[in-house]
């Protein structure tokens, strides 16, 4: 027997080939040899095919009247049973024809495919013959996880409702559902912030924004309730005080997927924690650390919050360097680069992928062999209507876009998330919405990152990061060694307005005095008074006249 050699045909009178020969394309990519026998071939002549070839795998095709197969499926087993060498056999039809044939063929058929599956049951069946078996192995590591799916990217989503129990059947119901690869944890504040203060939650605050999660044993829970269907891996956030506990109890009950850790928020700058900022950016740095010293992929989800408060698109790119800096700086050797698009939601869709594009150029740039990046992207939250019709064409449109990105990951948005917090059904149809997308984009989808428009923003964005990361460098290299992974300076950055957001509330510690506008389709800083959009060199010359700029950032002498 030919263990490489994959055959394929379409039996009978069905002249249908297309199912067949993209099957055994999907082979020839994963290594096997393949011959496809042509349309309407008899079963004398496959049988003979099969007698003479002998190949390790044999995928037929019926797709026309399911009665019709019947007679062709017995006379293909029969015939069968005379072979000396037996190979395995595949089978292609319409939803009819499938059901049918799985209830007259028994085991004859190691898989039967009826139109509904996506590109990574495929890739699952062909992996899983290569390792001895004819199913999917369900890696419990991220790093295991993308490497047997490529190049089908992981999905991920969030999900965590109000009350406990119904996540955890939730959580079940969508590991049957085998649609998504990672389920992040979304706990609810009290659990983020008060864990291990059960005496400090406030009771009123129960299920806000989340899960309630209150002991080890309900994290274990919600791990035993994923080990089904394709077993997703589970994640979930950090947590906003005592995070190192917090890191150590993930890792010891939910198996971390990945740590995902903001560098300047979750603090006194956003109200979701009581830490300073130079403390929780202190503490990121070092829980990086902590995670790179046990090889667990870390995600510094940061350049997006800077753009969901209106920041203009150069903030947002460098700050895509600056997280991957400050990843590599403390030891992270798998990053997970997340790009989140549609944010500010009035941003065009050229322009978007040239900032996207702009930020993995930039983020990339740090690779090496002790390095490695991985690109995640998603929907923007302000993206989706509350008409959830309307949503699920923009949360497809959007993964349309993002796929441009060869991502390693997609961070599916719920279609529902304008509305209400998605349920277990959303979050399945959401995923299948994407997993459409993917299905008609992985292969041939035409390249929008060549367009020449999205091409000279792209280094544009490039150019004016670099110059805000430079001057960054430059002008604190008297009170630090590494500005750019030092808490000090880039807590200075934002108390000086050197890296700022409209929407950062004002007052005597943070600036929040920054004007964007979007101007045909790119989020730039804007000068109201002359009506013009300012370049970094521009705005930062304008911060540099502020009579406080100088005298305060002598403060970052400080810094270390």
């Amino acid at each position: 027997m030919n263990k490489k050699l994959f055959l394929g045909a379409s039996i009978g009178s069905c002249v249908h080939v297309a199912g067949a020969i993209h099957f055994l394309n999907m082979a020839a990519d994963e290594g096997y040899e393949t011959l496809f026998l042509g349309p309407a071939l008899s079963v004398p002549d496959l049988m003979e095919k099969v007698r003479q070839l002998r190949p390790a795998l044999v995928t037929v095709g019926f797709r026309l009247t399911p009665e019709n197969v019947l007679p062709l499926l017995r006379l293909l087993k029969q015939e069968n049973e005379k072979l000396p060498e037996k190979p395995r056999w595949v089978f292609g039809g319409t939803r009819p024809v499938a059901e049918l044939v799985r209830k007259e063929a028994g085991d004859f058929f190691e898989k039967i495919y009826d139109g509904t599956e996506d590109l990574d049951d495929t890739i699952s069946f062909l992996r899983g013959m290569q390792h001895g078996g004819n199913s999917a192995v369900y890696e419990d590591s991220l790093i295991a996880r993308m490497a047997a799916k490529k190049p089908y990217p992981l999905l991920r989503h969030h999900f965590g409702l109000p009350d406990f129990e119904s996540t955890r059947q939730g959580i079940a119901q969508i590991a049957q559902s085998g649609v998504l690869d990672v389920i992040s944890l979304g706990p609810d504040q009290n659990t983020q912030q008060f864990f291990f203060h059960p005496e400090q939650r406030d009771p009123a605050m129960d299920g806000a924004g989340g899960v309630p999660i209150r002991t080890e044993a309900d994290f274990r829970a919600l791990k035993q309730a994923s080990l089904d269907g394709n077993h997703p891996l589970l994640r979930c956030y950090s947590g906003t005080a005592e995070v190192f506990r917090m890191a150590q109890l993930l890792q010891d009950t939910i198996h971390n997927a990945w740590c995902a850790v903001p560098l300047c928020w979750y603090n006194e700058l956003d109200g979701r924690g009581t830490r300073t900022l130079e403390q929780s950016m202190d503490e990121a740095q070092r829980l990086m650390a902590w995670h790179g010293e046990r090889d667990i992929p870390v995600e510094v989800n940061e350049p997006h919050h800077w753009a969901l408060r209106d920041a203009h698109d150069v903030i947002a790119v460098a700050m895509a360097y600056i997280s991957a800096y400050n990843a590599k700086r403390y030891g992270v050797k798998d990053y997970v680069a997340q790009y989140m698009f549609n944010v500010p939601n009035s941003l065009s869709f050229s322009m978007d992928l040239a900032k996207a594009l702009a930020q993995a150029e930039l983020a990339e740039s740090l690779k090496d062999r002790d390095f490695r990046v991985y690109r995640e992207v998603r929907a923007g939250l302000p993206f989706l209507s509350s008409d959830l019709d309307a949503a699920k064409g923009q949360l497809a449109a959007s993964t349309y876009l993002s796929m441009a990105m060869a991502p390693d990951i997609i961070h599916v948005v719920g279609y529902s998330e304008a509305e209400h917090a998605a349920t277990p059904q959303v979050v399945i149809e959401s995923c299948k919405i994407v997993r459409g997308v993917i299905r008609s984009t992985l292969y041939g989808a035409p390249d929008a990152t060549k367009d020449e428009a999205v091409q000279a923003r792209k280094r544009e964005l490039v150019r004016e990061a670099d110059f805000l990361i430079r001057f960054i460098k430059e002008w604190y290299s008297p009170f630090s060694d590494d500005p750019l992974s030092d808490a000090a300076v880039l807590s200075d950055c934002i108390r000086r307005g050197i890296l700022d957001a409209p929407h950062i509330v004002k007052g005597e510690r943070f600036r929040g005095i920054l004007e964007t506008r979007v101007v045909d389709g790119k989020c730039v800083a804007w000068d109201a008074a002359h009506k013009k959009a300012l370049s970094e060199a521009e705005r930062i010359e304008q911060l540099k006249q502020n009579g406080n700029f100088q005298s305060a950032l002598l403060k970052a002498g400080k810094a270390g």
